[in-house]
């Protein structure tokens, strides 16, 4: 698995090097919606944005298989669990310091997709608001 997802790496960055695949958003795109507090935006929508996409038609079936099993593991291992974990220590530091206020930043990465860091704290009953850029807390 490890040699399947160094290979398509590599294989997805002479793709974009020859022009032949594109990033459906760039870099100016995801700061702008987080920016503006759009994280329903569709960019922000997607798990797999935080993660290399393996998964592509033209690959054969058994390889297909493995991109599936790579791209869940990366899921459960390098999101959900990393923001179930943010999410956690955020919650304990309030509870441990209830007179105390605190200032938290995340990167955009972890208001992406399912799960993630502010989904961890509104199941725990806590309200997030968003704080756009240049307005006074």
């Amino acid at each position: 698995q490890v040699v399947f997802a160094l290979n398509q790496t590599l294989l997805q960055q002479e793709s974009l090097r020859a022009g032949s695949f594109q990033i459906p958003y760039t870099t100016e795109d995801l700061i702008k919606h987080y920016s503006c507090g759009d994280l329903s935006s569709i960019i922000f929508n997607h798990d797999t944005s935080q993660v290399p996409n393996f998964i592509n038609a033209t690959l054969p079936a058994r390889e297909r298989i493995t991109a599936q099993e790579i791209d869940s593991y990366f899921r459960q291992e390098l999101i959900y669990k990393r923001n179930e974990r943010m999410g956690r220590r955020v919650k304990d530091l309030l509870e441990e310091h209830p007179d105390k206020s605190f200032f938290f930043a995340f990167g955009a990465g972890h208001f992406m997709g399912n799960n993630t860091v502010i989904d961890v704290l509104r199941r725990e009953g806590y309200e997030v608001e968003h704080t756009p850029a240049g307005q006074a807390i």
